[in-house]
């Protein structure tokens, strides 16, 4: 066990000490999630509120969908996205991959159905006489939209803490997109593997702790928000 103990020592000497290699993967890491996060909920709560909002032919079999997607092995998205920004995909051109908005793609897949179902959930739920009333009120679709994310503002927030949980602590998109490169795109976790897997266990403890820090935080918002959207 002394070796667990002198890791964590070392682990918080290297990040009292700013050690340049620990926080380039923090950077990195809190770059490419919110890129990701961002384009997440820019796309995911108008596509949600859609889903959510509207009755159509064929919604069940799109929720059907956006809920499989929910459970996608990240590893499979990592795949696609290669496939994709490889010099011989379709987006070969772009020359995204091995870069941080090649990443921050990856990571848009894997986050976009979660805020799309937990904001199609949120419309649903909310009460049925809203949206009679802003017709009624002659209100606009921009209208009605921004009308109905005031209403369902706490699950939205809980939709983008949620989807930026699973974001930040994911491995295969990034190592796959990303490949991870030392000081380009090696994010937190890729370098977590990469350390342990060297026996380098200090800089993995270290990394470990930012981690857990934020999965704390994220926790501790998904808790706050539950608790308002039920008041």
């Amino acid at each position: 066990m002394d070796f667990l103990l002198d890791g964590f020592l070392r682990a918080f000497g290297l990040l009292f000490s700013g050690d340049p290699e620990t926080f380039s993967a923090v950077w990195t890491t809190v770059a490419v999630s919110t890129l990701s996060i961002v384009a997440c909920l820019l796309c995911g709560i108008p596509l949600g509120f859609a889903l959510g909002h509207n009755e159509f032919r064929g919604k069940k079999a799109i929720r059907t969908v956006v809920d499989t997607l929910l459970s996608f092995p990240t590893v499979v998205i990592g795949l696609v996205v290669y496939a994709f920004l490889s010099r011989k995909g379709p987006f070969g051109e772009a020359e995204l991959l091995f870069t941080i908005p090649g990443i921050a793609v990856g990571q848009f897949m894997l986050g976009m159905p979660i805020v799309i179902a937990m904001t199609a959930n949120a419309v649903e739920n909310l009460d049925r006489r809203l949206r009679p009333t802003l017709v009624t009120l002659g209100a606009t679709p921009g209208q009605m939209l921004w009308s109905t994310i005031l209403e369902a503002r706490y699950s939205l927030m809980l939709a983008a803490v949620a989807a930026y949980g699973r974001i930040v602590s994911e491995v295969g998109i990034s190592m796959m997109v990303g490949g991870n490169i030392k000081w380009h795109t090696r994010t937190i976790t890729t370098a977590i593997a990469l350390e342990t897997g060297k026996g380098e266990f200090d800089m993995g403890i270290a990394l470990g702790m930012v981690l857990l820090a934020v999965a704390f935080a994220v926790n501790i918002g998904v808790a706050t928000l539950k608790r308002r959207a039920a008041q």
